[in-house]
């Protein structure tokens, strides 16, 4: 695996010059394949695969993607491709170091672009229309690098960027929307989920379920399904899940004899303690009041 050091070594791939020191604009037709082996590029990564060139490895997982598709990537990030050799790769990639966020009005704004933490399953499909809004956005950028640098140059990209990252997130935000109503079903799908583990005894052996547990099951980053959930249910995930664990929880207290440490046990709980204080927090009684008054 190799970690990017410097906007030369970046450059280097694309068989370019470097015209300034923390963005660079790449034409992926004019790269060296070495691109694609493991690397950490060490920046934030705007990627437009124009063809489909081969499946994307990142976090250990594999996807392929569509023409047209845009995705990013943080530094940190481990990424490759599994190249499809009849394809010759198409598209651009735009890379920027930390430090052009410094002190200024996009890393003020930086955090709306939260599509940069969101991991393999997200990623933008692009309609003709938006692909043209888009390449003119890389275009913009590249025209802007290869100007002669003055005092606004900085500036320029900043904006150039901002407007890239912009147009992205409202169409990724128009792309979920279609999406949550393609996933209409998302509450039935969770509550099936979630109840069948609940009452397969799996809990005491494994534990609760946990947001991650819930994506890996329904093929969906943590990011994502919480995401979706927050928008489609208006709760957290990790909200909607505690909530399927009380009313679990007052099932066994109202329905068997269980001691509350059984039922601590049985829902996953490693203290019957902790089970007690969620569950007071949830309803505002302990497990034996509420059995009680349901007696």
């Amino acid at each position: 695996m190799k970690i990017i050091q410097s906007q030369d070594e970046y450059n280097r791939y694309f068989h370019q010059d470097t015209v300034h020191p923390y963005v660079s604009v790449g034409d992926l037709s004019r790269a060296d394949l070495t691109l694609y082996e493991p690397i950490d590029f060490n920046m934030y990564c705007v990627v437009l695969m124009d063809n489909d060139f081969g499946e994307l490895v990142r976090n250990g997982k594999c996807v392929r993607y569509r023409a047209g598709t845009i995705f990013s990537l943080r530094p940190g990030q481990v990424v490759s491709m599994n190249l499809d050799y009849t394809q010759k790769p198409r598209g651009w990639m735009l890379a920027f170091r930390p430090e052009l966020l410094e002190n200024s009005g996009l890393g003020r704004d930086f955090y709306m672009f939260n599509f940069f933490q969101q991991d393999v399953y997200e990623a933008l499909e692009l309609s003709e229309t938006e692909r043209g809004i888009i390449l003119n956005c890389f275009a913009n950028l590249y025209a802007e690098l290869h100007s002669p640098a003055d005092y606004l140059t900085n500036h320029m990209l900043r904006l150039g960027i901002g407007h890239l990252l912009s147009y992205c997130k409202r169409f990724f935000e128009r792309q979920f929307a279609l999406r949550a109503s393609v996933d209409s079903t998302l509450q039935s799908r969770l509550d099936i989920l979630i109840d069948n583990y609940l009452s397969s005894g799996m809990p005491a052996q494994e534990g609760q379920p946990t947001v991650a547990w819930c994506a890996r099951q329904l093929h969906l980053s943590a990011n994502y399904l919480g995401d979706l959930v927050k928008r489609e249910l208006h709760v957290t995930a990790h909200e909607y899940i505690q909530a399927k664990i009380v009313r679990a929880a007052k099932n066994l207290l109202e329905s068997t004899s269980m001691s509350i440490t059984e039922i601590a046990e049985e829902l996953g709980f490693a203290y019957p303690n902790h089970f007690t204080r969620m569950f007071r927090t949830q309803t505002g009684f302990s497990p034996l009041k509420y059995r009680k008054q349901r007696g």
